[in-house]
């Protein structure tokens, strides 16, 4: 079985398919951009407390649909939600962790660090206009790299994804074209390529595609061994996906004055900035018709916070920093209440 067909299979099975789910376990649905650090950090809360994640890894559209439906206790967005649509649908919102976003590659030659690419001629990549690999704004770019002949084959999401709001809302930062024709969303209509649902299905259509190009959570290029391409920052650095350059680029983030903690990472300045940075988003009803399974969501991911930080930066995710995760335990002391009016989680 193929890493990336593992990788999906994990996500289905990793909802309790395969035996009955205790009692205590939290049911959750949406991002696959989190998943490998979710499933990390759920294997270990298992060992150290016998409750259970049953995390479905379906997209940040199926999570946020999910949670207004009800039907999860929580749901999971790499696409944050406004202050008015958290009002209108009875939701709290809170980053859980950061990370970056990737293009990977799979050209003929040549591996990760070695492609440079800057945002306007990826824009002009996803938009179909630059076809092939020894294109001149490429090569412009790569001056010692020897580029094939090879026709481009761009890899896109099919699912709703915040992955794809991230990459998109880059993209349209850089470039007026793309802003114009296609514009930021979870989903947009996507001039050219294939398409593959979540982080793992991206992953695995550009291993298996000569010539492809798509973009994915860096956990799964690097756990897969997939190629990456570096990129061309705002500061006009060329800048490769490392822990330090995430860091970077989220240092910017003033988290203190973003209502709803609505907070978007694209497009940093700094000099070393990873220009496609972003953070993951837990989705709790603030009145939660089973307040319990919320308690214990809650207690789950204030464990993360508390103990979680060196198994996400293992894999190259950004824990949020301690005056932030004080910000996020004040809002669930005052937002997130009972039936009974009390809060479900006591702020220490």
């Amino acid at each position: 079985m193929s890493k990336f067909l593992l990788g999906a299979v994990l996500a289905a099975t990793f909802v309790g398919a395969t035996a009955p789910a205790l009692a205590a376990d939290i049911s959750g649905a949406g991002a696959t951009f989190p998943y490998p650090i979710y499933a990390k950090w759920a294997d270990s809360y298992k060992t150290q407390t016998g409750n259970g994640l049953n995390y479905q890894s379906i997209g940040s559209g199926g999570g946020i649909k999910q949670i207004i439906a009800n039907t999860v206790t929580f749901g999971a967005s790499d696409k944050p939600l406004k202050v008015e649509e958290l009002e209108k649908n009875g939701l709290v919102q809170w980053p859980q962790v950061m990370g970056g976003i990737v293009p990977v590659i799979n050209v003929e030659g040549v591996a990760s660090d070695q492609l440079v690419l800057d945002g306007p001629t990826l824009a002009k990549i996803f938009l179909g206009e630059i076809k092939a690999w020894n294109d001149p704004a490429i090569a412009k770019l790569n001056p010692k790299l020897k580029l094939s002949e090879a026709p481009i084959a761009v890899v896109h999401r099919s699912d709703g994804s915040g992955t794809t709001f991230n990459f998109t809302d880059y993209l349209a930062k850089v470039s007026a074209d793309w802003k114009s024709k296609v514009g930021s969303d979870a989903a947009v209509e996507w001039p050219v390529g294939l398409a593959a649902k979540g982080n793992e299905g991206v992953a695995n259509t550009v291993a298996n595609t000569k010539g492809a190009i798509g973009y994915v959570e860096y956990a799964y290029a690097k756990q897969n061994k997939i190629p990456f391409a570096d990129l061309v920052n705002k500061a006009g650095k060329t800048v490769a996906p490392t822990i330090a350059t995430f860091q970077a680029a989220a240092a910017n983030a003033d988290w203190v004055h973003a209502p709803g903690f609505y907070q978007i990472l694209t497009d940093q300045p700094g000099e070393k900035s990873w220009p496609i940075t972003a953070a993951t988003f837990i989705l709790v009803h603030k009145q939660p018709s089973d307040a319990v399974a919320v308690a214990e969501a809650v207690k789950f991911f204030d464990w993360a916070f508390k103990s979680g930080a060196k198994e996400a930066e293992a894999l190259d995710y950004i824990p949020m920093p301690d005056n932030v995760v004080g910000l996020i335990r004040k809002s669930w002391a005052a937002d997130i209440k009972g039936a009974d009016g009390k809060p479900v989680y006591a702020a220490k």
